[in-house]
């Protein structure tokens, strides 16, 4: 995919990004002028007061679809319609009422609108939650705050995650933007007459050419590149395992999304996690066709895979192994109790009742409608959000099927 580097910013965010590539680079020549693409891209995202996530963008868009503004880099399925939500709710409820809980905990709450529709979905249930969120972002922290402020004690903001929790979890679009490893394979230049591939880790240096000494709308891409040394250790071991030799091939790989998974095995004592996110089973997250990986940058709405084009600007992505997700629940002794597409695991769940409950609101005009449906659309189309998204539940002591999962479970493709 190629980049438009003609991307509109202004003067205010050009010096912030100037001041993320000082930082960053700073961390390049601390480390030996070579970095692992993971702590590059997490610097750029979650560096205090300078990453992506952790200073003042506007990163989620604040309208809905009905809506035409474009503020902010991305949409999320919540701010779509209040019905994702609330369908959500549907397989929340059935979870804290399995495992004797009030408990929801949200990893990563956006703008807040998942939890506010998760709570008015259970409270119209009969459950009145107490809703945690950790969240790490302070400008995103403050518009939750501010949003779900008529909730009063009902909602609650934490600083870490908990030693031991019983209830139910929430991460939407949370793995994606945790830092993964980039690798690829390639010929070994040092051996001619060898055909065969040795695994490399995809590093970062920075540039020190004049033309990228001072940031303007023309060069804001030109601080970076990569670097290529041979992967060892855990990260040689998984790529092994994981995706046979294709000498030009890159990917990912995401170590820290896999120990995430197996920590919560520590800590989720009874209960479940809703995991939700773009990705593959392994077997596809490595076909040959995708030679490229999945690197995904978002910055105004546009979708580019240039990971060095204005860092502390663009949030950065990749997709997610969700095989490797479930190997990961299996090692923290957790069990996985479904695995479906967003379209068919929100359609099981009660996306369509509570849409026709809601077409039948005297209070809603054509627009509302209109506006509606096409939200929908958006998160159960194939061409849109309702393949390509993904939903795994992993837990203890929960007895399935699950309502989400009561057709179409794929766990037999992980």
């Amino acid at each position: 995919m190629g980049t438009d580097h003609n991307i509109s910013v202004s003067a205010d965010a050009l010096a912030h990004s100037q001041r993320v590539c000082s930082f960053l680079k700073l961390q390049i020549q601390q480390n030996g002028e070579w970095i692992p693409f993971s702590e590059w891209m997490h610097h750029a995202l979650y560096a205090p007061g300078l990453g992506y996530y952790a200073a003042g963008n506007t990163k989620l868009a604040q309208s809905n679809l009905s809506d035409q503004t474009i503020i902010g880099d991305f949409v999320t399925a919540p701010q779509l319609t209040p019905l994702f939500g609330e369908t959500i709710a549907n397989q929340v409820a059935e979870i804290l009422k399995q495992c004797g809980s009030v408990n929801v905990l949200e990893f990563g709450a956006g703008t807040g609108a998942l939890a506010n529709d998760v709570l008015t979905r259970l409270q119209t249930l009969g459950i009145n939650a107490r809703y945690s969120i950790l969240e790490i972002s302070a400008d995103l922290k403050a518009r939750q705050q501010d949003k779900l402020k008529h909730w009063g004690e009902q909602v609650s903001w934490l600083n870490s995650t908990p030693s031991d929790f019983v209830g139910c979890v929430l991460a939407n679009e949370v793995l994606d933007a945790m830092p993964a490893e980039v690798f690829a394979w390639m010929i070994d230049a040092n051996n001619a007459t060898s055909s065969a591939a040795r695994a490399v880790q995809r590093g970062v240096i920075a540039v020190e050419s004049a033309a990228a000494c001072a940031v303007t709308s023309k060069n804001y891409g030109d601080h970076f590149d990569w670097q290529d040394r041979s992967a060892t250790g855990m990260l040689l071991k998984a790529i092994e395992d994981r995706c046979p030799p294709m000498p030009g091939y890159q990917s990912e790989i995401n170590l820290q999304a896999e120990a995430w998974v197996r920590e919560m095995g520590v800590w989720l004592k009874k209960g479940a996690a809703i995991l939700i996110d773009y990705g593959f089973p392994q077997a596809e997250y490595y076909h040959p066709q995708r030679n490229r990986g999945t690197l995904m940058c978002h910055i105004h709405h546009r979708a580019h895979d240039d990971v060095f084009l204005a860092p502390g600007l663009q949030d950065i992505t990749t997709h997610v192994d969700f095989t490797a997700i479930a190997d990961a629940a299996l090692a923290g002794s957790l069990e996985v109790f479904g695995y479906t597409s967003q379209a068919r695991f929100l359609l099981n769940a009660g996306l369509t009742d509570l849409m026709m409950d809601r077409q039948k609101d005297p209070s809603y005009d054509t627009k509302t409608r209109v506006g509606m449906n096409a939200a929908v659309q958006k998160l159960i189309s194939e061409a849109e959000m309702g393949e390509l998204f993904k939903v795994m539940v992993i837990g203890r002591e929960i007895d399935p099927p699950l309502l989400g999962f009561s057709r179409g479970d794929r766990r037999g493709q992980l």
